[in-house]
């Protein structure tokens, strides 16, 4: 009897080779379709490779974060029904209010500055300088925004330039109202590119096209140029490229650290307590962007300045910016741990 049993024990964890066969070499059996979960079954290696390859790291880095829900009881729902009140019926109006007073000022004063100083380019610069600072105040103000600096701020002189990760478009608002940074920049159509063309050129940034292959050339001949001038604005470069979710880093392009000077980088983090300021620009306007943040609380942002960075010996540019954004990763991921 145990003999027996250890055989039946034996032939049930023996594999059947039928399982693993496709369907058209069974005669005895009606064919039927493969599908991907069949193989799959087939080993649970190949069913850990394919959820790698589904949630990759770089697949992570453009994932929004879902909100975890917490008002569906019905001692929390009158409550949160209460905030939606509030912040589309009073602070939604009031931020939108404050936007259209701001834009009025500066339009206001900006113009007149730009046409008629023409003649005294250092004074014009400054104004200008400050009436964008001033500007980007106003944006943060429209989402009750609580930044805090950490860190010496950044000071005008040659032969440096700054890095930052990238989460939104308002990582530059962010920055430019504590530094009217020269930032490098996409050209982008409708009413931010107005404002690209008309204000943001006088303060000495930076636009491309990435479709243009010759314009790579022109913008790096532009970036050299400019780190060389001490009375240009410091030099502000997203080396992602692109939006990422503030929880993890992609390659750095090395375009901003082969230039032979100083790097500079920048960590902003951004607190989800209340919304997450993450521009997935594939599924999201920047202007329905802007909308969300200015319904939500408040935008909650820690901005680090960090000790510059250079180029090591025998060291290439691809290396550095590998390097770079090692440590930014590094940077974030402690950040988060907070």
């Amino acid at each position: 009897m145990a003999s027996s049993s250890v055989a039946a024990d034996l032939e049930l964890d023996r594999p059947n080779l039928e399982d693993y066969l496709p369907p058209d070499s069974l005669p005895q059996e009606a064919p039927r379709n493969l599908h991907l979960r069949d193989v799959l079954d087939i080993s649970p290696v190949l069913t850990e490779a394919a959820g790698a390859i589904v949630d990759d790291s770089f697949t992570r880095c453009f994932k929004s974060n879902s909100p975890e829900p917490w008002n569906w009881n019905i001692y929390l729902f009158p409550l949160w029904c209460l905030g939606v009140v509030i912040r589309y019926g009073i602070l939604f109006p009031l931020r939108s209010l404050t936007l259209a007073i701001g834009w009025l000022a500066f339009f206001a004063a900006f113009f007149p500055v730009h046409f008629l100083l023409k003649g005294q380019d250092k004074l014009r610069s400054k104004i200008e300088r400050k009436l964008v600072e001033m500007m980007c105040s106003v944006f943060v103000a429209s989402w009750t925004g609580v930044i805090k600096y950490h860190g010496p701020r950044p000071s005008t002189r040659p032969h440096q330039v700054f890095v930052a990760n990238h989460t939104s478009m308002i990582d530059f608002i962010i920055l430019e109202q504590m530094t009217a940074f020269a930032v490098i920049m996409q050209k982008h159509p409708g009413w931010v590119g107005f404002i690209q063309k008309t204000i943001l050129e006088s303060v000495g940034c930076i636009w491309f096209n990435r479709n243009d292959l010759r314009d790579r050339e022109v913008t790096a001949r532009k970036l050299r140029d400019h780190v060389q001038h001490p009375d240009n604005n410091p030099l502000l470069i997203f080396p992602e490229g692109t939006c990422v979710n503030n929880q993890y880093t992609v390659m750095f392009k090395k375009g901003a650290f082969e230039l032979g000077c100083a790097v500079c980088p920048i960590a902003i983090k951004y607190n989800k307590i209340f919304v997450d300021a993450f521009w997935n620009s594939k599924k999201q306007s920047f202007t329905m962007h802007l909308v969300r943040l200015m319904t939500s609380w408040a935008v909650v942002c820690d901005v680090w300045y960090l000790p510059p960075q250079y180029l090591r010996e025998g060291e290439t540019s691809i290396a550095f910016a590998e390097r770079q954004r090692i440590f930014a990763d590094s940077v974030l991921m402690r950040l988060e741990e907070k």
